[in-house]
């Protein structure tokens, strides 16, 4: 089990790059029009995917000093990767790939790595207490194939001797990063090299655990039998010999290498449809560490690595299609139940929830989403609709200034909308701020979208942008109504499932409805729930304090992985949006408060009319919403441990 002495698990030293993924499928690469952008290459993929497994790793390896370099530092440390060692290069830029996906066995490549970051590494970057500070290190294929980055590999190799670690070798055989086939060629796995078996034979003998396809060992053999070539590989390592044989799974080879597969123990694969079988071999890595590592035994090691290899080749990519320990272990518990891993709802739930990428303890946000309502004001002043986008940027300002002052730390929101609202947005994306943004035509019912189909919406929205949908919605309408809106909110929330992005439903019983019963919101929420639509996030009305016990036991049985639920204002005055606070604050399913008009409705009256100036608008927006946030913090003076002093 994992060291108490060690800080890390296990150190990936090697390839790490930026995957651009073609998104047609079936296309040719020359015909690919859009793609989708991941964190890759084969140490960069196992360091994120054994740290979503739940080891302590750590990636040794450069990057550029520009954009993609950051974007990879920032998706491994934000699933708890170490990133201490990861170099910013500033000499060289980081690696790309482009990849196409065309049927299930074409698969077309190609490597950008002419003097990137990663093929910089020298001796000198491998620091041996940083080394030191792990029980294992595992090494990819490629960096053996050039002069500097061998020699880092062998740096790194004496310290881990040195210091007792576990070291590990994916031989991730590219023939074209060995100058074998044209630059354009990423696609092809095999090429036969007596140059390259004798590299690569110099070194086995350093390794406890030699990781490969049947390819792999072919050209690490010497050999394309199989097991000849395996036992040319043992006759200069005594390492675990673990050969990934496709379909059927992988076999284990800890003494000499029998004559005949008959006497080769099978260690059973999972069968998928297959969409990618691009980052299967780092899931599979990446699952059997997770074994190795914790002394499970091969048996466990391999069930967990032939699983995540199939659930990555029936999905899009390979770091973000990695499964999750939660993820994998549910799926493992019943394996035999789930014949097609990539259309069973709850293990692409269980990924959807638990790849997310910021947590959200506390949320206040500040609504100005508004379009009819801003409308209405600007005519009744007399203005034109052109001076409300000006309006929303410094309704912006004004959040922004309340945020710091209140000190929210990163559980700061706004809702606002492109019509007017698109400088806010541009403003605050990228800030950390969690940001929602509507889609329904205001006020309509049945409801109706503003810009048109949810999928052609989404192409076009930042990841981090919540999926904001208002539908009036009551469990007495007729059956005609409440099927046509059903279908377009499920529509919506599959569009959601597609892309990664978080869906926020807001229920409000119909303004001319003379039954609103409280109580229909549970009953609201658990059609909902039925029909297999999971908001990330309810926004939903004040209610008494025994209907959001209620709430909160609906959602601990139908998705105890929602976000929450925020609290919305309907232009409530501040007295009563205090006692709503008070009423939720024994619920720890509600997580705050997204309100508009309360805070902005009359300042930004005043403003439209010539009575305000922009600071004075500011000004007083700003005191309304730390207003807010004080009534909040009165009901819930404890958030991370920290006593709020409203």
């Amino acid at each position: 089990m994992v060291s108490q002495q060690k800080q890390l698990d296990v150190i990936c030293l090697g390839r790490i790059a930026v995957d651009f993924y073609a998104q047609q499928i079936g296309a040719r690469l020359e015909d690919a029009s859009t793609f989708a952008k991941y964190l890759g290459g084969s140490s960069g993929n196992v360091a994120y995917g054994t740290a979503i497994q739940g080891l302590k790793s750590g990636m040794l390896a450069r990057v550029g000093d520009e954009h993609m370099g950051r974007f990879l530092r920032e998706e491994l440390q934000r699933v708890g990767a170490d990133t201490r060692c990861l170099i910013t290069d500033k000499q060289r830029l980081t690696g790309l790939v482009i990849l196409g996906i065309k049927d299930q066995e074409t698969f077309p490549l190609i490597f950008y790595r002419d003097n990137c970051a990663d093929m910089a590494l020298t001796p000198d970057d491998i620091d041996e207490s940083y080394i030191a500070s792990s029980r294992a290190l595992a090494i990819t294929g490629t960096h053996l194939s050039h002069p500097n980055t061998r020699a880092a590999v062998l740096q790194a190799l004496e310290y881990a001797h040195r210091h007792g670690l576990r070291k590990a070798l994916d031989i991730d055989y590219r023939p074209v990063l060995w100058g074998l086939t044209s630059l354009g060629d990423g696609e092809t796995r095999f090429v036969e090299s007596d140059k390259v078996t004798r590299e690569l034979q110099e070194v086995l003998h350093h390794f406890d655990l030699i990781v490969g396809t049947e390819e792999e060992f072919h050209i690490a053999g010497g050999s394309t039998d199989t097991l000849t070539a395996l036992a040319n590989v043992r006759k200069v390592s005594q390492a675990t010999l673990v050969c990934k044989r496709g379909a059927q799974g992988c076999s284990v080879f800890e003494g000499a290498i029998p004559d005949d597969w008959q006497a080769v123990k099978l260690h059973s694969g999972v069968r998928v449809e297959v969409l990618n079988v691009l980052g299967a071999g780092d899931a599979f890595m990446s699952g059997l560490l997770r074994g190795y590592l914790n002394d499970e035994g091969w048996d466990q090691a391999c069930r967990y690595a032939n699983a995540c290899g199939a659930l990555v080749v029936s999905r899009h990519g390979c770091a973000p299609a990695m499964p999750t320990r939660r993820e994998l272990d549910d799926y493992l518990a019943r394996e035999l139940q789930v014949p097609r891993p990539d259309r069973d709802a709850r293990l692409n739930h269980l990924h959807r929830v638990t790849t997310r990428k910021q947590q959200w303890p506390e949320l206040c946000v500040f609504a100005f989403d508004h379009r009819k309502q801003l409308a209405d004001m600007a005519r009744e002043a007399g203005v034109g609709e052109e001076r409300i986008p000006q309006l929303k940027s410094l309704l912006l300002t004004a959040a922004k200034e309340a945020a710091d002052e209140a000190g929210l730390q990163g559980n700061s929101g706004i809702l606002a909308d492109t019509t007017y609202g698109q400088a806010a947005l541009n403003k605050i994306t990228g800030e950390g701020w969690w940001i929602g943004r509507p889609i329904e035509q205001p006020s309509s019912r049945p409801l109706r979208l503003e810009h048109g189909n949810i999928g052609s919406q989404l192409v076009d929205w930042p990841l981090e942008h919540v999926v904001k949908c208002l539908v009036f919605y009551h469990p007495h309408d007729p059956v005609e109504l409440r099927n046509e809106q059903d279908a377009l909110i499920n529509d919506v929330y599959q569009g959601c499932c597609k892309t990664g992005h978080e869906l926020l439903l807001e229920v409000i019983l119909p303004e001319d409805s003379s039954d609103k019963d409280e109580s229909y919101y549970l009953e609201i929420m658990s059609h909902f729930y039925q029909l297999g639509i999971k908001p990330d996030w309810w926004k939903l009305p004040p209610l008494r304090a025994a209907s959001w016990r209620q709430v909160g036991e609906l959602i601990d049985a139908a998705d105890p992985d929602c976000r929450g639920v925020v609290i919305l204002g309907l232009d409530a005055p501040e007295d009563a949006l205090k006692a709503g606070f008070a009423a939720a604050a024994d619920e720890r399913w509600v997580k705050g408060f997204a309100v508009g008009r309360t805070i902005f409705g009359q300042p930004s009256r005043l403003w439209l009319q010539g009575e305000l100036d922009d600071s004075s608008l500011i000004a007083q927006v700003k005191q309304k919403y730390l207003t807010l946030i004080g009534f909040w913090r009165l009901y819930r003076p404890q958030r991370d441990g920290v006593t709020h002093h409203p």
